[in-house]
């Protein structure tokens, strides 16, 4: 029966409200639920423990009394993802609210890799597994950034193999849950850590492997995503050959193994100092060949008669350039007396064609040198009766001297 309305004069007792959650959680029904164990214990042959989301923070706590957990099939343990077929109770002695199991199995293998399957294939669409925004590993980080379980095997894999190839490599190491329901949140803060700091050059996810249902947070969304958007270089060392987490694709390296991580982060001393003294080695072969070379064109140069007896030149060509200059100064006595032949004609037409030879053959010329023509002592031939009018001053070149006359008359010639 319902009891009367409380008031501070006639308050309800503990007692009767624990029992009226008691009657009124009863009567909710039973659902089917899915979350990941974060505690199972046994006490007693009775089961309790904690379901959490899948993708928020919300907690339930859940018991399985005895005669339920000898049904149920296989092996339960933390970190396990489930499905379980519960119902709301509320026990009214500890005013705690409990779901008690009716059954409980575990996710289904299928359905789990259905749904990595289709994130993965939704993230390779969206470019995230593409080799060209794969980054470089470097040659020699400064920080190797390393992401673990603590006092693992894999963060003693990784140290001792990077160690023992290069005795110098410095480690910045955050432990973090490698399985359970904190993974993905602590994993994810670490990564963003390390890669805020500029001395890590690249970072190590490392983890031994391990049953499949305990890597599940490594094919979280959530987690791959923040793997992406990173600036530094990620390497996957989860070590889970038969089922690749989503994170191998998304890291810009994927090692098989945490040792195998170590071997790619880092060179191997021995192997490059090797690596450096055949380079020398090779240098110096090199030097040695090219001097080697140089000697021999230099031995062959010398011992080439132009070196070895320089005096055979003038021996064996004095004849020939004898010969030479004397067919050159023939030549060139030649060429003078064409040249001065030349002249010579040259001068006997010239002479032929002077004033002079003209004046010796009876002929004159007549100047005049009055008037206006005669300034600045210019002469001004005669060539016209009408040059030289009556009174006109002249003279009279013949061919061995000059005669001076006056014009007395000027008349033209008759036909």
């Amino acid at each position: 029966m319902t009891p009367p309305p409380s008031s501070a004069e006639e308050p309800w007792s503990v007692g009767t409200v624990s029992e009226l959650l008691h009657e009124w959680i009863s009567r909710l029904g039973a659902v089917w639920i899915e979350g990941e164990l974060t505690g199972w214990n046994i006490r007693g042959g009775h089961a309790y423990g904690k379901l959490k989301d899948l993708e928020g923070d919300s907690t339930l706590s859940i018991t399985a009394w005895r005669s339920v957990v000898q049904r149920l099939d296989g092996e339960f343990k933390q970190g396990d993802r489930v499905v379980a077929h519960v119902k709301p109770d509320f026990w009214k002695k500890g005013g705690t609210l409990s779901m008690q199991v009716y059954d409980l199995r575990h996710v289904g293998l299928g359905d789990l890799l259905e749904r990595i399957e289709r994130l993965r294939r939704e993230l390779r669409a969206e470019g995230l597994f593409d080799a060209d925004r794969k980054r470089r590993l470097p040659f020699l980080p400064n920080t190797i950034g390393l992401v673990t379980g603590r006092d693992s095997d894999a963060e003693k894999d990784v140290k001792r193999n990077a160690e023992l190839r290069w005795p110098a490599v410095r480690f910045r190491t955050i432990y973090t849950s490698v399985q359970g329901e904190r993974t993905v949140d602590e994993v994810s803060a670490a990564l963003r850590e390390l890669d805020a700091d500029p001395e890590v050059d690249v970072i190590v996810v490392a983890r031994g492997g391990g049953d499949f249902q305990h890597l599940l947070p490594f094919s979280d969304e959530r987690l791959v995503r923040r793997v992406a958007e990173l600036s530094t270089p990620v390497v996957s060392a989860i070590g889970h050959e038969a089922d690749r987490p989503i994170l191998d694709e998304v890291a810009d390296l994927r090692a098989s193994t945490p040792t195998d991580a170590a071997k790619r982060i880092v060179p191997d001393v021995a192997e490059e100092l090797a690596i450096v003294q055949q380079g020398r080695s090779r240098l110096v072969q090199r030097i040695a060949n090219l001097i080697a070379n140089e000697t021999r064109g230099l031995d062959q140069i010398r011992s080439r008669p132009a070196l070895a007896r320089p005096e055979w030149i003038v021996e064996q060509r004095g004849d020939e350039v004898m010969r030479l200059a004397a067919r050159g100064e023939e030549l060139v006595d030649r060429f003078v007396e064409r040249e001065h032949e030349q002249v010579r004609s040259l001068a006997r037409h010239l002479s032929a064609l002077s004033p002079q030879k003209t004046l010796d053959r009876g002929y004159s010329i007549v100047e005049r040198v009055d008037g206006p023509a005669a300034d600045d002592d210019a002469r001004h031939v005669v060539r016209s009766y009408a040059d030289a009018p009556v009174d006109s001053k002249l003279r009279i070149r013949v061919s061995d001297g000059r005669i001076a006359a006056t014009t007395t008359d000027a008349t033209p010639l008759t036909p």
